[in-house]
């Protein structure tokens, strides 16, 4: 089973959002010596409790200081965007890192209707998000062959026309993103961290519709959910707290300066409803020790029929993400 990471960049209490992007490019050196296949981050836009906004600028930073892993975007938010600036981005990626870097896609809005507004402001009704479809498509022929010759741009071609074209990805937790995935021979990643009932129907789906492509061959597969491991369960439990709270909080709308501490978790006054949602929510996570979390994590992995599980971890406490982390690969590698 190969491990990879999802970073969405959590702005902790008491932490500045500068501090939370060196803890990314941090995390991003500590997977790249551990062994994890890829490090993805993600979009979020006026969101005061995360700090990566622009994926493409992190994923820069971040193949400077590494070696080996494979980076990308979890993902570029595509309706906000022209189809061609983005091939371009990563177009550049790929050439400053070879064989490295990841175009993963997504068509949420990644932040606040005010933010979707002013992204997307000037641009026209097709890349409003009208037609999903249809940029995608116009990506794959700008990263590929160029426009045909009965497009609208016909012969453009993505620059700088390096040697290698980046892995493209589909991040989704529905049927419709599957076959979008499919039909284009990208790969598919499902978020069980966001929707954590259907995704194995989902995959299969994926698979069924799956058509070769000069991306892939094959079908492949990940699926992203969130882990909280340390070296007992009742710590794992405590660390896991802060994201219990994060959530209950975000689905009743209450703002936040960033992700609770355990200590506010432990202080929190939840009702019986509250405690409903936190375990339903936890149908979203794995969290205990080493060997059950192994355990877990490749029962998820049998469960999905893919080979890799993406860790979407938001422990509040640097250190102890990161030990989380390392505890994970160590006991996944000693299953082997």
């Amino acid at each position: 089973m190969k491990l990879s990471i999802l970073d969405q960049s959590p702005v902790s209490k008491g932490q500045t959002p500068s501090e939370a992007l060196q803890e990314t490019v941090d995390l991003a050196k500590i997977a790249d010596e551990l062994g994890y296949t890829r490090l993805w981050v993600s979009e979020h836009h006026f969101a005061k409790t995360l700090a990566g906004s622009s994926p493409e600028v992190l994923i820069a930073y971040m193949a400077a200081v590494t070696k080996q892993i494979r980076l990308g975007s979890g993902g570029v938010m595509l309706p906000h965007y022209s189809p061609y600036k983005v091939a371009e981005n990563f177009r550049v990626l790929e050439g400053l890192a070879p064989n490295r870097i990841d175009l993963g896609l997504g068509r949420a809005p990644g932040g606040m209707p005010l933010a979707t507004r002013a992204l997307q402001e000037g641009s026209s009704t097709r890349f409003g998000g009208a037609d999903y479809g249809a940029q995608l498509d116009d990506l794959v022929d700008y990263l590929k062959d160029g426009a045909p010759a009965d497009h609208r741009f016909a012969g453009l071609v993505a620059t700088p026309e390096v040697d290698t074209t980046p892995e493209a990805w589909l991040l989704g937790s529905s049927g419709g993103s599957a076959l979008n995935a499919a039909q284009r021979g990208f790969g598919f990643a499902f978020a069980h961290f966001i929707n954590g009932q259907g995704g194995q129907e989902v995959m299969d789906y994926y698979r069924h519709n799956f058509m070769a492509t000069s991306f892939n061959e094959t079908p492949q597969t990940l699926v992203s959910i969130f882990v909280t491991c340390a070296e007992t369960t009742e710590e794992a439990e405590r660390l896991a707290s802060s994201l219990d709270l994060s959530l209950l909080l975000l689905e009743k709308g209450v703002s936040s300066t960033g992700t609770p501490t355990p200590e506010e978790a432990a202080a929190y006054q939840y009702s019986f409803q509250d405690q409903f949602r936190i375990a339903e929510n936890r149908k979203r996570m794995i969290v205990g020790n080493p060997e059950d979390v192994a355990r877990q994590l490749q029962n998820l992995a049998d469960s999905y029929g893919t080979d890799e599980v993406m860790i979407a971890s938001m422990i509040a406490d640097k250190d102890a993400k990161q030990q989380s982390l390392r505890l994970i690969m160590d006991a996944v590698k000693a299953t082997v």
